[in-house]
């Protein structure tokens, strides 16, 4: 008996030296390095990107369903408030979801000024638009800068001068272009997004900016106001709908 209680005060022994060196020594167990991270510890440009932004702006930021991010073009041309707004907050109306964790998101703070920072960083390149007078970004900037509210009459009068050749005379399609006043297009999109298309053009699409629709002749910011307008009146307007003139891309 003497001998069986010593064997069982060993086993005890080691069953209690097990349990206060802890679980991390359990075959199969991940050590802390080998744990995957929460989603809210990423901190990788490319996968923060892949999982939040690809799915619409394209795998390499371009030939997505929507604004290409690989472009100097754009980041040069829309503020990093601006950017982080449209982020964070998304855009009412369109496709263009919250990715904030504070606005039922999945991003916090910190990696939306990584996706930004990156983007920056690796596609931007503020030096080649240096010298180069930008148009205003937004309707708000435009007004700030003195022009007049967006008028239908020279907004067709725009489009046709500098956008019928690939968008068709009426804006339903042309040999090089898609419908621009198709209602399932106008949608999806905000006024913005017009005015940003218009200015930046599609790179990824061979779509040209505002200096190179007409040779030698950049559209005013007064024509782009217009022209913005004229496109936007063929929006249908639906019951309960936002008009789609908020900010975003």
């Amino acid at each position: 008996m003497k001998g069986r209680g010593s064997l069982i005060m060993v086993l005890a022994g080691l069953i209690a030296s097990g349990l206060g060196f802890g679980c991390d020594r359990v075959p199969g167990k991940p050590t802390e390095a080998q744990r995957p991270l929460l989603s809210s510890q990423v901190s990788n440009f490319a996968e923060l990107y892949g999982r939040s932004c690809a799915g619409c702006h394209g795998g390499d930021g371009q030939l997505g369903a929507a604004r290409p991010l690989r472009d100097p073009l754009y980041l040069a041309l829309v503020r990093r408030d601006t950017l982080r707004q449209i982020i964070a907050q998304g855009v009412p109306g369109t496709t263009m979801p919250a990715f904030s964790d504070r606005f039922g998101g999945g991003l916090t703070d910190k990696q939306i000024d990584i996706v930004i920072e990156g983007m920056q960083h690796r596609w931007g390149r503020p030096q080649a638009f240096a010298n180069v007078s930008l148009p205003p970004y937004s309707l708000e900037d435009a007004r700030a800068a003195g022009a007049e509210p967006g008028d239908l009459e020279r907004g067709k009068t725009a489009y046709t001068t500098y956008c019928a050749h690939c968008h068709g005379p009426d804006g339903r399609g042309g040999e090089q272009g898609g419908a621009v006043v198709d209602g399932a297009y106008l949608a999806l999109v905000s006024d913005q997004a017009l005015r940003t298309a218009v200015i930046a053009g599609r790179l990824d699409l061979g779509m040209p900016d505002w200096r190179e629709a007409v040779a030698g002749q950049p559209l005013t910011p007064q024509e782009l106001t217009d022209v913005v307008a004229w496109l936007a009146s063929h929006r249908q307007r639906l019951p309960g709908r936002p008009s789609g003139a908020g900010q975003g891309s």
